[in-house]
């Protein structure tokens, strides 16, 4: 590892005139070292702490290493409008960058969440000194993997975040009162009001952060594309960095992460790691489960190594394109995809899968003639999250009492005679019949151990109404072993993740308490509704 010179803090210019603050850390030695580069939107004194070791440990590994508050964040000046200005602004830092002395001209980006997803806007304004990026846990189309999820509103999600968002705005602003009020909002957040979506804090929230924009503006809309990288993907290709996708099997922005690597993986070098962590700490320890040591991060080394090979020239072994953690095995898989669920399984049951864990059969073939599944949602107790991608604690937390209740259709398959690896991404297909124009569906994958505990492994949720229903669950990696069982968990609700949806065809995000009904819906068992697994087949 090289010495290091002081930090030093330096000012940029955009192109509108607004000055960009950022902390530099260079190695001694004159050069020249290549760039690392992370915009914050938390202030860039939080730098790398969240997930990755310290700005000085990347820069005393022959590394350029810069924090910059984005635009209107830290000391940085402007309006913070979210991620509107990532793009240009990003596009102009990286300029100004790779013109620092002891620069060699060539400049990587890390980090993840927003710091993530800021990384492929810029690269979309095709800056040539951008040779790498790695974005961990980012959204790719906004309006359908980060501000809505199957055209649902993630309630708790999106509001928790503008409600952080916004109490840092109103510090910058020196509204000291509305800071601690938005503080105190998000420690005791309530989803008790009359429009859950419409909390206490509202007014602090129109005012400061963008959740009224998110919730008022519908899915499709021309805004989504404008702040979305899936958007310039043309452009990415044209410029075609090397990319570097890190996300976690329980994390929310899975989706967005898995869609960024099939979307990016045709045009430019891509490689895929996906651990068994939620969206942050990356541990050995997620949900009620120590999944061991291999799992315990090492995406610090596997960056600089990849840095090493883009912006250095250095030769690396070769990695696979895709390299995900197996939550049964407990170690890393080197695949030289990601797969999606080919192979079906059919819900079947007598028509007392909700009422009895033991009715319901995910069965190899579907069995004729099957009855349907009827299942209710009741407001007074509509179900919520356990574990899983939704649930907080998240990631492996036993889910037997959830699934024990009436308002969830479960269906698990015989005992494995074998083990066997499941990997990559799932899709729900069913076929529903109801009375009520529109509802909520939520399905969750798990696997049961040989002590009947209840693991979530993928989750998905859509808004939906009767007929046919596609739903793309998250992805999962995890061997199956003999004896285990794997279950397909379905309700109408996942409050208060989700608001609870009116029945009535109207949107569950204004809905209000007193036009949420009792809503029944039927699964009709046979070929048309079913999961697409991904096995994959190992030798034994």
């Amino acid at each position: 590892m090289l010495a290091l010179k002081p930090r030093r803090t330096e000012t940029m210019q955009a192109r509108d005139g607004v000055s960009l603050v950022a902390d530099i850390w260079e190695p001694e030695g004159n050069g020249p070292f290549p760039v690392l580069l992370m915009r914050q939107a938390y202030g860039r004194k939080i730098g790398t702490s969240l997930c990755y070791a310290p700005p000085e440990w990347y820069a005393s590994h022959g590394y350029i290493v810069i924090m910059q508050d984005v635009r209107g964040r830290g000391d940085s000046g402007g309006e913070f409008v979210l991620f509107e200005h990532e793009a240009t602004d990003g596009a102009d830092t990286i300029t100004w960058a790779a013109s620092l002395p002891r620069s060699n001209g060539r400049v990587g980006m890390f980090g993840f969440s927003f710091q993530g997803s800021n990384q492929l806007l810029a690269a979309g304004e095709k800056p040539a000194a951008l040779k790498a990026v790695a974005p961990a846990m980012i959204g790719w189309q906004l309006d359908q993997d980060w501000a809505y999820e199957n055209g649902a509103f993630p309630m708790r999600a999106n509001l928790g975040w503008a409600t952080q968002l916004a109490a840092e705005t109103a510090r910058l602003q020196g509204d000291y009162e509305a800071q601690q009020a938005l503080f105190a909002a998000s420690r005791g957040m309530s989803f008790n009001g009359r429009q859950p979506t419409v909390p206490a804090h509202e007014a602090l929230l129109a005012k400061y952060s963008h959740y009224t924009r998110w919730r008022e503006t519908p899915p499709g809309d021309a805004y989504w594309d404008k702040i979305s990288p899936a958007s310039r993907l043309t452009e990415i290709a044209e410029l075609a960095p090397a990319v570097l996708l890190i996300g976690g099997w329980y994390d929310s922005h899975l989706l967005g992460t898995l869609e960024a690597y099939r979307a990016l993986s045709p045009h430019m070098p891509t490689r895929l790691i996906v651990g068994p962590w939620s969206h942050f700490p990356w541990d050995r320890h997620i949900g009620d489960v120590d999944v061991g040591e291999a799992a315990i991060t090492d995406i610090d080394q596997q960056q600089i190594a990849f840095f090493d090979q883009y912006l250095k020239a250095a030769p690396i072994p070769d990695a696979s394109p895709v390299r995900l953690f197996d939550m049964g095995a407990c170690c890393w898989r080197d695949l030289p995809t990601l797969s999606s669920g080919t192979v079906p399984s059919y819900p079947v049951g007598t028509g007392r899968s909700a009422i009895d864990t033991r009715d319901g059969i995910l069965s190899a073939s579907p069995v004729p003639p099957a009855p349907s599944e009827s299942l209710t949602l009741d407001p007074w107790r509509p179900s919520g999250p356990c574990g899983g991608s939704f649930g907080f604690p998240g990631g492996p937390v036993d889910r037997a009492r959830t699934d024990a209740r009436s308002d969830v259709l479960t269906f698990t398959t015989l005992p494995l005679e074998f083990d066997q690896l499941l990997a990559g991404t799932i899709t729900g297909c069913f076929e529903i019949e109801s009375e009520y124009a529109g509802f909520d569906l939520h399905a969750c994958v798990s696997r049961i151990d040989q002590n009947g505990k209840v693991h979530p492994l993928a989750e998905g949720y859509a808004l939906t109404a009767p007929g046919q229903t596609s739903l793309p669950l998250r992805g999962t990696c995890v061997t199956l072993k003999a004896g285990e069982r794997l279950r397909l968990s379905l309700s109408l609700s996942c409050f208060p993740v989700f608001p609870i949806n009116p029945g009535t065809g109207a949107s569950p995000i204004t809905a209000t308490l007193d036009q949420q009904q009792v809503t029944t819906v039927h699964f009709k068992c046979g070929s048309g509704t079913y999961l697409l697994l991904p096995w994959i087949k190992q030798e034994r």
